[in-house]
């Protein structure tokens, strides 16, 4: 027998209304380049976003265009993660930490028809056109107060122009709503669509209790700049539950984020590690200056270190370690404790929260190894035992897992015939579902047969006093094929040798293990969302001469 629900497509417009709506008093707030803060409502947000996707209307959108965006993290640019797809078009926000030539490549591979961008970016806008990117129409967004040079749109006054009758089109919860670019960490970035469902779907596991149970009650910082992998869903988790917004546009250093913490009453905040890292050396250095109720911390993008997570919880800041990619929305896992855990030991649940966790509902994850791990040439995989030790491949699949990159021609090898997307991290899980990734395939060390995992030597590595960050990458090795070689970056006045740092080391892991050079760098290159970038360290060391 059929069930006869109504129908009832799973579209922003529905989230967009009802923040507009329900919601109306609920405040976004933004700080402005000259660090002055402007408050906004979910009724303003409603009306622009709506005006907006007028406007775009009125330009000739048509269903499926592609719309860049080129803006820090403020309302408007919140206005338009909606405006646009509610007008049926593609939003592309794109990455302003990159360089111009990639930038250009990306909005040249998303054949974007529209820009908007930040009046202060205009310089950005400028390398961009240089560097081949071009657009049929270059809206400007005032947000310095700068003036709309000739041959540009106004944003202000393409809103002014339309009235609030707006009439949405006819929008399948399939159609693409958002376009995001993966870092590129493994090579070109790859385009991956998000649709309408898959957004709606995502935004609400972030309210779920056993995630990270966001409601109205809650007010949201996404340090997270809002081009970075759809800010993790911060977006429409705030617009599904009302939850007051935020938005600290360029200034993103500690003591504006402390700032702000203090000021707005900031109950979940949302960050890479790097960004904790500094917060904890600003709470270190000033431990009076700020006063703060609990705070819970979304930390993604690499594993926090544990004695990171330690360090903030004594300062009333509760890291909740989560994982997730482009391609899956990006959050897939979320850091749930069971109840018969909660008898365990302080060290045994902090190991528990420096893994990646559980599977949030509709999501499934595996492990996946050659069936015969001894045979190089076996081709044919099977599931890796839940053992807790046993690697493997993690795969995934789900409602807002992607199932393609877009005009992408070589990508078989990354999803299997039933769905399943093979993620390139490597992982274990135990008999309780625990994810716990242990590096990227390609960031493995291989010495003398033995798998070493450079998550964890850097993890333990951040634990000594005196390191402030660590990368470990394997270098070519003339008898053991690769051997271990850690790059790092004191705190400020401190000081170790390496023999401390292997001493250190010498507690955990076993002399095979141990990184056999260390190198000390006034900063490890990262990739344009914060993350070790480990190209740039194996070309900088691709010299290397052992001793």
């Amino acid at each position: 027998m059929r069930g006869t629900m109504m129908e009832f497509p799973l579209t922003l417009p529905h989230l967009l209304d009802r923040a507009g709506f329900l919601f109306a008093r609920s405040e976004i707030v933004s700080r402005c380049p000259r660090r002055t803060t402007t408050r906004t409502t979910y009724a303003d947000f409603h009306r622009c976003a709506r005006r907006f996707a007028s406007a775009l209307t009125r330009l000739g959108l048509q269903p499926g265009d592609r719309v860049s965006t080129m803006m820090w993290s403020h309302a408007t640019h919140m206005h338009l993660f909606f405006g646009i797809p509610c007008a049926g078009g593609i939003i592309n926000p794109l990455n302003l930490r990159l360089h111009p030539q990639e930038l250009a490549a990306i909005a040249n591979h998303a054949s974007s028809r529209f820009l908007i961008v930040d009046d202060a970016l205009l310089p950005v806008y400028e390398s961009l056109r240089n560097a081949g990117a071009s657009f049929e129409k270059v809206i400007i967004n005032r947000y310095a107060g700068g003036e709309v040079p000739p041959g540009f749109l106004d944003y202000d006054e393409l809103l002014a122009a339309e009235d609030d009758n707006f009439v949405y089109p006819k929008l399948d919860e399939n159609d693409g709503a958002a376009m995001f670019f993966t870092s590129g960490t493994t090579g070109c970035s790859k385009a991956v669509v998000y649709t309408h469902r898959s957004l709606v779907l995502h935004g609400l596991s972030l309210a779920m209790a056993d995630c990270f149970a966001l409601s109205h009650n809650d007010v949201v910082l996404p340090i997270v700049p809002l081009f970075h992998a759809n800010a993790w869903g911060m977006p429409h988790g705030a617009a599904i539950t009302g939850a007051k917004f935020v938005l600290l546009g360029p200034n993103v250093d500690p003591e504006s984020i402390l700032d702000a913490i203090v000021e707005h009453g900031v109950t979940f905040a949302a960050g890479v590690p790097t960004i904790w890292l500094n917060v904890l050396c600003a709470l270190e250095k000033y431990p009076d200056r700020w006063k703060f109720a609990p705070l819970r911390a979304l930390c993604g993008g690499s594993a926090p270190p544990l004695d990171l997570i330690r360090a903030l919880d004594k300062r009333g800041i509760h890291i909740m370690h989560a994982w997730g990619m482009t391609e899956t929305s990006p959050l897939a896992t979320a850091p749930l404790i069971k109840p018969h855990m909660r008898d365990y030991s302080e060290d045994a649940l902090y190991e528990f929260r420096g893994k990646q966790g559980l599977a949030v509902p509709l999501v499934e994850l595996r492990v996946m190894r050659p069936e015969n791990p001894e045979d190089e040439n076996c081709e044919k995989a099977a599931e890796a035992p839940r053992d807790g030790k046993t690697p493997g491949e993690l795969e995934i699949r789900g409602p807002w897992i992607a199932s393609s990159y877009y005009n992408c021609p070589d990508q078989s090898h990354r999803w299997s015939s039933d769905g399943w997307f093979r993620t390139g991290d490597v992982a274990h899980m135990d008999e309780e579902g625990y994810i716990k990734i242990v590096d990227r395939e390609k960031d493995l060390v291989k010495s003398g047969g033995e798998w070493i995992s450079s998550v964890d030597l850097e993890n333990s590595l951040m634990g000594h006093p005196a390191v402030k960050e660590a990368a470990v990458i394997g270098v070519p090795h003339p008898k053991w094929q690769e051997r271990p070689l850690a790059a790092v970056v004191l705190k400020e006045g401190a000081a170790a040798t390496p023999e401390d740092l292997r001493a250190y080391l010498a507690k955990t892991f076993a002399k095979w293990q141990l990184p056999d050079a260390f190198v000390f760098l006034t900063e490890i290159p990262r990739t344009s969302v914060g993350k070790f970038k480990k190209t740039a360290l194996r070309q900088q060391f691709a010299n290397w001469s052992w001793e």
